[in-house]
């Protein structure tokens, strides 16, 4: 096992963090895309000087079978949470039928239809046929809130992801605020610029290979939105820019969005008389693969 500094020590020697990093606009990686042309030739780009974008055979891969007993399943989350990025980031927040609350960060998260209004989350369970407290709470109760995590309050967020035992606070051990729901019982997070109360709609029990519960799919429907005042407009598009969302990434990194650009998806009734479309459809109007 590599042998790594206390993190305290490696954060004291980063840069402090760009609080006042302006939002910025730029143009698309290619703007002078046309269809067929395939990866960017931007050879600024990382990797694209040496065709590691490039498709052709020479590029190297390694191919992992995750049923190999070789690997272990530590070794697979790594690779998962690192390669698939960046996340969303769920804050649940979750009542039992005592009344007792919990609080997490989750992001095996994401929405799942707007009509009707769904979201989903997968929570993994601390061993075999046990269950993480978030999901016996909503299972109990059926019913939470999802939060959207901000930059202001991203530690406290992630000071909840503490492995508290059943019956400590994760409210009062990070000092966030909770909010009375209008519909359901679990409060929604007050710091929070975007909240969710969700019904529990359907769940999921995932088993590995040996027949284990190792994890939940929870797919809420959402029956009240929260969005501050000053985030939304008439036409109920968050303004991203002031909602300083985080995105998680591999081991303990998250990200952040200040830098974004646009991209239009193409209309096919436009794009097909294209010349370059066309030429690649031929006579009969089909694109060869």
């Amino acid at each position: 096992m590599m042998n790594r500094p206390p993190f305290k020590e490696v954060e004291a020697s980063r840069a402090a963090f760009p609080a006042t990093t302006a939002w910025n606009v730029t143009q698309t990686v290619d703007p002078d895309y046309t269809p067929g042309s395939g990866a960017s030739k931007n050879v600024e780009l990382d990797g694209v000087k040496s065709g590691l974008w490039s498709g052709k055979d020479d590029v190297k891969f390694r191919t992992i079978d995750p049923s190999d007993d070789k690997i272990n399943k530590a070794s697979l989350y790594k690779l998962m949470i690192s390669g698939v990025t960046p996340r969303p980031v769920g804050f649940i927040s979750s009542i039992s039928s005592e009344g007792q609350t919990n609080l997490a960060p989750f992001s095996y998260f994401n929405i799942a239809c707007h009509d009707p209004p769904m979201l989903m989350v997968s929570i993994n369970h601390p061993g075999p046929d046990k269950l993480k407290h978030t999901c016996d709470f909503i299972l109990q109760t059926k019913n939470f809130t999802t939060n959207i995590i901000s930059e202001p309050f991203v530690d406290a967020a992630n000071y909840t992801s503490i492995d508290a035992p059943k019956g400590v606070s994760e409210w009062a051990l990070s000092g966030l605020t909770p909010k009375k729901s209008d519909t359901i019982d679990a409060p929604r997070v007050g710091e929070s610029g975007f909240s969710m109360e969700c019904e529990l709609e359907h769940h999921y029990h995932l088993h590995n290979d040996n027949k284990d519960r190792t994890s939940t799919i929870i797919i809420g429907r959402i029956k009240r939105f929260h969005v501050r005042d000053d985030l939304i407009d008439d036409s109920l598009l968050v303004d991203t820019e002031r909602l300083l969302p985080v995105s998680r990434l591999g081991g303990i990194t998250y990200g952040r969005t200040r830098e974004v650009y646009e991209t239009p998806r193409p209309v096919w009734e436009k794009e097909k008389e294209g010349d370059e479309v066309k030429k690649i459809l031929g006579s009969d109007g089909k694109a060869k693969v």
